[in-house]
């Protein structure tokens, strides 16, 4: 009602000026212009209504509404014209018949674009709500999306645009100033700006970090935007503007794996993924689905942990089958452990897997470091069997999750994994129909037992963020690149192959937690900015903590058809010593006895140094109770 009382008025406004304009002489409407005025109500109301005019909501007006008045303007002006112009009527100039559609349309364009500014204007003032001031860097599709989305809602407001592109900086785009880059740090004072949004998905990592080292100093948030249109066809997993994109921790640019030849070797399969609800695990299951197997197992000895993949599994599925884009997938979710050996064949003869991902595993190396018995039979043992029972079902591959910290290990938990390479590497040279092979990688960032979620807490929480000490590096990769590595080269194994992954130079723990408090627009506080916000607590090495983690033994690794994954060349233990050893650590696991199973770790790992003293829970507590 509100709409069409303004148009009303609008149209006798259009027809008292264009009388005006015609005769250069205010008249009242009641006289000469009632005929005039009339006809335009009867023609502007029924045209309006019939073109869906009075349906964009008021304070919300854009270019499609204005594209509505200008096609129910055009009619109008046409039936106006033919009545007052062409036809004409006594009393009436010709002219206003051109002239008064043409103001009316003026009219509306006017009035709708300044409600738009003014009672959005009057909405934020009357929450008293305090605006987000944000720079968006990237003046391309995803930029202009991202700016329009924003200007929809109260809780931003868009300052300007940085662009790299010349041709663009000094230019205007939907009202946004673009500037240049070179001058973010004066723009940040001078419009009080207090995020940068990244809208930029197709830039390289490479430009994406020196980006970043560019806005690091400034001291303000920077978040990241996916391309909305992959959000809109569902390509995003969590969707929308991020707090830090997890690739941007990366000092190399993300690998890409061959999804044709990933999906042509699961495609129409029945895989089995163990500890399928780990961070590992359900990443595997994730890419597993999208490359249409026939069946997904799904098995892990955590109900909850099996329940949450389980549950956004199905979710997954729901949504592709129902827009045609995934081929029915039956999920079986199986609880149960690696440990079980009666569980395992049951699951086994059961479904017959073709391909089996081996991923359940203890790796929290100070958890393993005060449990070593529970670490070598989950890591060890566990994967002895799961192994052996592929073996007599004859599964055609054997995929173990391995990690860098088997290189040298010295901790529990990277000899258990370095031991149960090795007990892989034995069955290997056994005549076979079972291609077994483990893929080695360093830390993961994001998953469970990453420093990225840890640091995340501490710096939301306002600090101190604890570093173990100031000279650690490591080696980082992201979720969905070891599950895509695992599935890659378990395609590429022949039986007994090691591959890695090239990951470039490693990364010093304490610049990734410089990073990401300056990516958070914090300061770190130290001696050189004692009044900063975060402070770098260092707390020294825990039991079993390595400063440097290495991916290889040898330092030969061969190519393969992969530019970034290599195959180790490493050596094992004959089958008949491996199996004396293993003989006795499980007696040494059923005796209780951490310090014998120690020892043999140290006999068959040979590079296994352990860098403390044993530290497990109830040998400890035992020796202090004497």
């Amino acid at each position: 009602m509100l709409l069409i009382t303004v148009d009303i008025s609008l149209c006798l406004l259009a027809v008292w000026v264009a009388y005006f304009v015609r005769l250069s002489a205010w008249l009242p409407l009641y006289e000469e212009p009632f005929w005039a005025a009339i006809g335009s109500l009867a023609f502007a109301l029924p045209i309006f209504f019939a073109l869906g005019v009075y349906r964009p909501v008021f304070r919300h007006a854009d270019s499609t509404g204005i594209n509505q008045i200008l096609l129910a303007s055009l009619i109008y002006a046409l039936a106006y014209f033919a009545v007052f112009t062409a036809w004409s009527v006594p009393g009436v100039p010709r002219t206003v018949g051109i002239i008064q559609p043409v103001l009316l349309f003026a009219f509306m364009v006017i009035a709708r674009i300044g409600a738009r500014h003014l009672l959005g204007g009057l909405l934020d003032r009357s929450d008293g709500r305090v605006f987000q001031r944000v720079l968006i860097y990237g003046a391309g599709v995803s930029g202009r999306q991202l700016a329009a989305a924003i200007s929809s809602r109260r809780e931003m407001k868009v300052v300007g645009f940085l662009d790299d592109n010349k041709g663009l900086q000094g230019a205007s785009i939907n009202g946004f100033r673009v500037h240049s880059p070179d001058k973010v740090l004066e723009l940040i004072e001078k419009l009080a700006v207090d995020e940068v949004l990244l809208a930029i998905p197709s830039a390289t990592q490479q430009r994406r970090n020196q980006i970043l080292a560019t806005l690091r100093s400034l001291h303000v948030r920077i978040r990241t935007l996916p391309d909305l249109i992959d959000h809109a066809l569902g390509d995003l997993p969590n969707g929308g503007i991020t707090n830090l994109d997890i690739n941007d921790l990366l000092s190399r640019d993300v690998v890409t794996p061959d999804v044709e030849k990933m999906n042509l070797h699961l495609a129409g399969r029945t895989i089995l993924v163990t500890g399928a609800g780990g961070s590992i695990g359900s990443e595997l299951c994730r890419q597993i689905l999208s490359a249409r197997p026939a069946k997904l197992l799904l098995f892990d000895s955590s109900e909850y942990a099996l329940y949450t993949i389980h549950r956004e599994l199905e979710h997954a599925l729901a949504a592709r089958s129902a827009d045609g884009t995934q081929q029915a997938t039956q999920l079986v979710a199986l609880l149960g452990s690696v440990q079980d050996e009666q569980r395992i064949d049951d699951v086994l003869g059961c479904w017959q897997p073709s391909h089996v991902y081996h991923a359940a595993a203890y790796k929290h190396v100070p958890l393993v470091e005060h449990n070593p018995i529970q670490g070598v039979a989950n890591n060890v043992f566990g994967t002895l069997t799961v192994a052996r029972l592929c073996i007599d079902h004859k599964v055609k591959h054997f995929v173990l999750v391995s990690t860098d910290k088997a290189v040298r290990p010295t901790n529990v938990m990277g000899a258990t994994k370095r031991l149960a390479e090795m007990v892989l590497q034995a069955l290997a040279d056994q005549e076979s129909a079972t291609c077994l092979s483990m893929v080695r990688f360093g830390n993961v960032l994001g998953s469970s037992g990453s420093v990225v979620p840890v640091f995340r807490n501490q710096i939301l929480a306002g600090g101190p963020v604890t570093i173990t000490d100031e000279r650690i590096t490591r080696f980082f990769m992201t979720i969905p690149e070891a599950a895509q590595l695992v599935i890659q080269a378990g395609a590429m194994a022949s039986g007994g192959d090691v591959f890695v992954l090239d990951m470039g130079e490693p990364v010093k723990i304490v610049d990734l937690a410089r990073n990401m408090i300056e990516l958070s627009g914090l300061t770190v506080r130290d001696a050189n900015n004692p009044y900063g916000d975060i402070e770098l607590q260092f707390i020294g090495l825990r039991p079993g903590e390595k400063l440097y983690e290495e991916l290889l033994i040898e330092d030969a690794p061969l190519v393969t058809e992969h530019p970034r994954i290599r195959k180790a060349v490493e050596g094992y233990l004959p089958k008949d010593q491996l199996e004396e050893k293993i003989d006795s650590l499980r007696k040494a696991i059923v005796e209780l006895d951490p310090e014998t199973v120690r020892r043999i770790l140290c006999e068959s790992v040979v590079e296994y140094a352990p860098s403390s003293d044993l530290v497990d829970n109830v040998y400890l507590e035992k020796s202090n109770s004497l």
